[in-house]
């Protein structure tokens, strides 16, 4: 009999734990779904920024800037690739004395040195640095791992010492920090936007998007200076021969071109090497000319002169006493030669700059009510800055409007140029503004940026010319300036050929207040006095001798200078306006035979030769 076989029947799932599940499910993917909307639609912005960070980059642009040249483009600044050596030991594949051994004749160090700076940290460490290009491709043909060039750029100035008063220097940051590198250094960088680079997905830099070679985008392009090298040459080599034969402390130059304001040269010595400042003193890094303030002394008088003449006070045809010797409030003015001269009575205005008497200054101004004097001192900037493209300006000074009003003694030393203070900078600006009819014009330095065709680009901004006096008062001190060079203390600076006005200056140096044994010497020059281009200043700080005067210091310098100019811009001798008179007739026997021959020379010569028979 056969058995039959129990079929086991599966048990009914209870209808209840389904329905856990089932809710268990639809509310996890009711939070996923809430998640993604919190993730997609909330939180989008946030997220899209996080990922953007992770992804992309704005790497900080590689600080190149513009080459710089002088005004016939000679180079007196430009950038050259260099390299910073980062060693990471803990990459090494070979033996580091290997490394070191390699190393040391590229770097100039030894390889024990090499050595103990490779123990110092297992990665990032610095070997050298301004590694230049051509070390640089040895160190990479070695094949080393563990050895990292990261490239930045090296300024170098091909001028040295010449150039260094104006353009200063750039540290390893290529940050400016004297000169127009440091106050115009956002005019020198090149416009390099930040530019952006995305990673793929292996966390690889994409290359279509590295930033553009600043050397591409210099190409061409550079900044140009006011400043002729030539020149500026020639004014440090005739002011170190005096600063040297004087044995004196310092001594500065300045050419300025009276209608735009132009400096074509502007020397200060002592020097530095901006390729190696960081052996100079750096006191160095202040132009003395642009930042310390002097008394001018005699060469100020000029600027009381057209001062006197523009408020009415005095004429051309107007006659001062000098008695050699006054008091004014108490206090004893005098002529420097007045124990060897005493008074020369009666001058006429030319003869009060000709001898540059003290004594008849004060007279002069003393016309003036002191009130109106400080007005129109106020009014030429003597309370403020130049205002130039360089750094580091100091404001010249005055005395309180009080005292100067107040007490007669502040109003008669600054006739003659004491008791006031300012830098040579400003006096050549205010003697620009004489010699190019009575404009006062900003001194600069930079002429602008251009590309590479010679076009104007850019320019910084300048303040607009404004008038401080008038053409008639300009043309009147000029010719009283050019009766100072014919026959009065300007004498030695007589070129032959050529007219020049000008105005020595010797002036006792303020030291704490009180004025002692040293002085400054100067002398100011207006060339060519027909029509008036450029303003030539040398002043000399504490030469010694007895002999030191602006007569023997200062007018060499600019008589060296002057004879440049005439060299470099091709400057002819003057066509003579009167040709009877006798100056003009030195080298013809007589009136009649000096006629024949103009008459002969007018109609077969150039003009400007014409002139050349006159001198």
């Amino acid at each position: 009999m056969t058995t039959a076989k129990a079929v086991a029947t599966p048990k009914p799932i209870a209808a209840g734990r389904i329905w856990l599940i089932l809710i268990f499910l639809l509310g996890a993917m009711a939070g996923v779904a809430a998640r993604l909307v919190y993730l997609q639609v909330l939180e989008r912005d946030t997220l899209a920024e996080k990922a953007r960070q992770q992804q992309q980059h704005y790497t900080p642009p590689t600080l190149a800037r513009y080459p710089i040249t002088d005004r016939r483009d000679t180079v007196v600044a430009l950038d050259r690739p260099v390299f910073t050596l980062f060693a990471h030991p803990s990459h090494f594949k070979v033996e580091p004395t290997a490394i070191a051994h390699a190393l040391a004749p590229l770097l100039g160090q030894s390889p024990t040195q090499l050595l103990a700076k490779f123990g110092t940290y297992p990665t990032g460490v610095p070997i050298a640095y301004e590694v230049s290009e051509e070390v640089a491709a040895k160190i990479r043909a070695l094949n080393y791992d563990g050895l990292e060039l990261n490239q930045a750029w090296q300024r170098i100035y091909p001028q040295q010492e010449l150039m260094a008063g104006i353009v200063g220097y750039v540290d390893r940051e290529h940050k400016g920090q004297a000169g127009i590198e440091f106050s115009q250094n956002d005019f020198l960088q090149v416009r390099n936007p930040q530019p952006l680079l995305s990673m793929n997905g292996l966390g690889q830099w994409l290359p279509a998007l590295a930033p553009t070679d600043p050397q591409v985008l210099t190409q061409g392009y550079h900044v140009r200076l006011t400043v002729d090298s030539r020149l500026q040459q020639t004014a440090r080599q005739a002011l170190r021969q005096q600063l040297r034969k004087f044995n004196a402390k310092r001594g500065t130059v300045l050419v300025l071109e009276v209608a735009s304001g132009a400096l074509r040269a502007l020397v200060s010595e002592p020097s530095y090497n901006p390729n190696q400042y960081y052996r100079a003193d750096p006191a160095l890094f202040r132009n003395w000319a642009v930042s310390d303030l002097y008394e001018p002394g005699s060469t100020f008088k000029p600027i009381n002169t057209a001062i006197a003449l523009e408020l009415n006070a005095i004429t051309p045809n107007t006659v001062l006493p000098d008695e050699g010797r006054i008091m004014v409030g108490g206090w004893p003015i005098q002529n420097s030669d007045f124990s060897q001269r005493g008074g020369r009575g009666a001058l006429t205005i030319s003869q009060v700059l000709g001898y540059s008497s003290n004594v008849a200054m004060v007279h002069m101004m003393n016309r003036i009510p002191r009130r109106h004097y400080y007005r129109y001192l106020h009014r030429l900037g003597l309370t403020q800055k130049v205002g130039s493209d360089l750094p580091f300006e100091t404001a010249a000074q005055l005395k309180p409007a009080e005292q100067f009003i107040h007490y007669p003694i502040e109003s008669a030393t600054a006739a003659f140029g004491q008791g006031l203070s300012l830098t040579p900078l400003h006096l050549v600006q205010l003697l620009g503004a004489i010699a190019n009819g009575g404009e006062l014009v900003v001194p600069h330095v930079i002429e602008g940026l251009y590309d590479e065709n010679g076009h104007l680009q850019r320019q910084p901004r300048r303040a607009e010319p404004r008038r401080v006096f008038s053409e008639r008062t300009s043309t009147e001190v000029i010719n009283m300036l050019g009766e100072v060079v014919r026959s009065g203390t300007g004498k030695p600076a007589h070129i032959p050929g050529y007219r020049l006005g000008g105005k020595t200056g010797t002036a006792q140096k303020a030291v704490g207040g009180t004025y002692g044994n040293q002085r400054i010497t100067s002398f100011a020059a207006v060339f060519p006095l027909e029509q008036p281009q450029y303003v030539i200043l040398a002043v000399v700080d504490e030469p010694q001798g007895d002999d030191a005067y602006g007569s023997t210091v200062a007018i060499p310098i600019v008589k060296a200078v002057t004879e440049s100019l005439i060299t470099i811009e091709g400057i002819p001798p003057p066509i003579p306006k009167n040709y009877g008179d006798p100056l003009l007739q030195h080298r013809c026997h007589n009136r009649k035979e000096h006629s024949r021959r103009m008459l002969w020379y007018s109609v077969f010569l150039p003009r400007w030769w014409r002139s050349l028979w006159c001198f």
